[in-house]
């Protein structure tokens, strides 16, 4: 049997899930990753230069007939470590009040929802050693809301983060690591190019951080740098 670890990267198509599943398949691992559509991505290159290591699946989160199909073909598979990578955005400077309920709902659906109910239907793939993680943000820190802005995404992701921690109290005797994890602001297509860091700055720094925190039961809170986050 072979000893080389295996991961479940959902939502890499580009960005910093894509830059993940690259991260893991240069370390060693085998991968397993998802994309939304048909169409070609930046995840089949990275499959072509690492031939028959990564697995491209296609999965919308948001989609419950397609988690169950992908379901349906993974669920005899054990995998290391599934980690989640969900994030759409609206405009920063609008509130609650000036929010439509459209983007609300957008936003609530595909970053807190969708994730959760993903993770609580593939938790049975991950087994006692291995690893559960969700991208979220620092800005999902309710203790460190100190101006505003992003109001939607600020709430789905601590939506995410409480969400995650209601799995972690129904299941008290899991012993796998429950991780939330901020990337930091990222230059990708939703971070933005005046974002602090780039992709090589987050994303190795992540991976790292899942290593040494995978094993550890309970739900943990980190920033890509190492710092615990407060909730």
């Amino acid at each position: 049997m072979s000893s080389t670890k295996t991961a479940f990267i959902v939502g890499a198509s580009r960005g910093l899930g894509l830059a993940l599943a690259e991260e893991y398949l240069n370390r060693g691992w085998n991968v397993v990753a998802t994309v939304r559509g048909s169409a070609r991505t930046g995840l089949h290159a990275v499959a072509e230069r690492h031939a028959g290591r990564l697995e491209v699946e296609v999965c919308d989160i948001n989609e419950p007939d397609q988690v169950a199909a992908l379901h349906a073909r993974l669920n005899s598979r054990k995998f290391d470590l599934l980690f989640v990578n969900a994030g759409v955005a609206n405009n920063a400077s609008e509130t609650i009040a000036t929010v439509s309920t459209e983007d609300f709902t957008r936003v609530m659906v595909t970053n807190a929802l969708s994730p959760m109910r993903f993770i609580e239907a593939f938790q049975d793939v991950v087994p006692a050693s291995g690893t559960i993680g969700v991208m979220s943000s620092i800005l999902g820190s309710v203790a460190e809301n100190t101006y505003g802005l992003w109001e939607a995404y600020r709430g789905s992701k601590a939506a995410l983060n409480t969400f995650m921690r209601s799995f972690s109290a129904r299941h008290p005797d899991d012993p796998r690591a429950l991780l939330l994890i901020a990337p930091g602001w990222v230059r990708t297509d939703m971070g933005g190019p005046e974002a602090d860091l780039s992709i090589d700055e987050s994303i190795p720094n992540v991976v790292d951080l899942i290593s040494r925190l995978s094993g550890k039961p309970g739900v943990h809170y980190y920033n890509y740098d190492g710092r615990q986050i407060a909730w």
